[in-house]
C-alpha cells in the first residue's frame, strides 16, 4: 500500500518497489507473513529466496522508532529553528511588505524544489532534507510573522496549538487501532486530497485572473469549511504515514529510510499547521 505523501509513496514505503536490503520476514513482535509474504510485507526482497521462505531479520542496520523519532525531532528542530529566526531577523512592515512576500514565495519555492528532488532520489539524502527543512523554515517564519502582525494577532500560537493536538490525536487513535488503514482508506484520502487540490487551484486562478478572493473557499462560511476538511485531509495523511513507518518497522526497512520518514511526517505537519494558521486566521477575522 502506498502512503498519500509522495516521499513514502517515490520509493522504499510501497509494496511494488522491493528493496535490496529488506527482509521478508517481519521482526520479531511484527505482523505474521503469510503463505504469499509479497501479499502482505511491501518489503519483501524481491531477489534471493524463493517465494515462501523466510529470512532471517537482519540483527543491525533496522529502522526503528528511535531513528524515526530521532530524525523527525532533527528535521522539525530546523524548521523551527529557522521559522524563529526568520521571524526575528526578518521583521515585516508596511514599507518592505512586498520583500517580506518576496523572501516568502523564494525560500517555499527553493523548498518544493528540495522536495521534488528528494522525492525523485533513490536514496535519502540528509543534507537535501534538513536543507528543505531550513527554507520551509524560512517560509513559515515569515509567512506567520505577516498573519500575526497585520491579520489576526496571537493566532500562530493557537496554530501551533492545533497542531500539536492533531498530531497527538491522531497517534492516540491509530495506535488503539480506532483509525484502520486499509486499502479502501487510502483510495478515499487519495480520492478527497486531489479533489481539495483542484479547487484550490481554482480558487488561487479565479483570484489572481479575476481578483477578489476567487472563488471564496479561502473567506467566509466556505473559508472554514474548507480550512476543516484540510486539517481532516492532514489528519488522514498522519494516519497513512504512522503505518508506513510502522511497516517499515515491523519488516526491517534499513535504517537509512528513518530519514524519509521524518521527511514525510514533516511534509504533513507543515500542511497541518498552514490550514491551522488560514481557519484561525478567518475566524478572527469573523469576531
Amino acid at each position: 500500500m502506498r502512503s498519500s505523501n509522495p516521499v513514502f509513496s517515490r520509493r522504499g514505503f510501497s509494496r511494488d518497489n522491493g528493496h535490496a536490503g529488506f527482509n521478508a520476514a517481519p521482526q520479531a513482535g511484527g505482523p505474521a507473513v503469510g503463505t504469499n509474504p509479497y501479499a502482505t510485507n511491501p518489503y519483501a526482497q524481491q531477489q534471493g529466496a524463493p517465494v515462501g521462505t523466510p529470512q532471517a531479520p537482519p540483527s543491525t542496520g533496522a529502522m526503528t522508532i528511535d531513528d524515526v523519532v530521532t530524525r523527525t525531532g532533527m528535521t522539525l528542530g530546523t524548521v523551527v529553528l529557522t521559522a524563529v529566526l526568520s521571524w526575528v531577523l526578518l521583521p515585516v512592515d508596511p514599507a518592505n511588505m512586498g520583500m517580506s512576500y518576496g523572501i516568502a514565495i523564494g525560500a517555499v519555492l527553493v523548498a518544493f524544489a528540495l522536495s521534488m528532488i528528494q522525492s525523485f532520489k533513490r536514496k535519502p539524502s540528509p543534507a537535501l532534507i534538513l536543507s528543505y527543512a531550513a527554507f520551509e523554515g524560512v517560509f513559515l517564519g515569515v509567512i506567520s510573522n505577516v498573519v500575526s502582525t497585520y491579520i489576526a494577532p496571537g493566532v500562530v500560537v493557537q496554530a501551533v496549538m492545533g497542531t500539536m493536538a492533531v498530531f497527538a490525536g491522531v497517534l492516540f487513535a491509530y495506535k488503539m487501532r480506532w483509525i484502520r488503514v486499509t486499502r479502501r482508506f487510502y483510495g478515499f484520502v487519495m480520492a478527497a486530497a486531489m479533489g481539495f487540490v483542484l479547487l484550490m487551484v481554482a480558487n488561487m486562478l479565479f483570484s489572481v485572473f479575476g481578483g477578489g478572493d476567487g472563488l471564496g473557499f479561502r473567506s467566509g462560511g466556505l473559508g472554514i469549511l474548507f480550512g476543516i476538511i484540510g486539517i481532516i485531509l492532514g489528519a488522514c495523511f498522519l494516519a497513512l504515514d504512522f503505518k508506513q513507518v510502522e511497516d517499515g518497522v515491523a519488516y526491517g526497512a534499513p535504517r537509512e529510510e528513518s530519514w524519509l520518514a521524518a521527511f514525510g511526517l514533516t511534509l504533513t505537519l507543515v500542511w497541518i499547521y498552514m490550514e491551522m494558521l488560514r481557519l484561525f486566521s478567518i475566524l478572527s477575522g469573523n469576531d
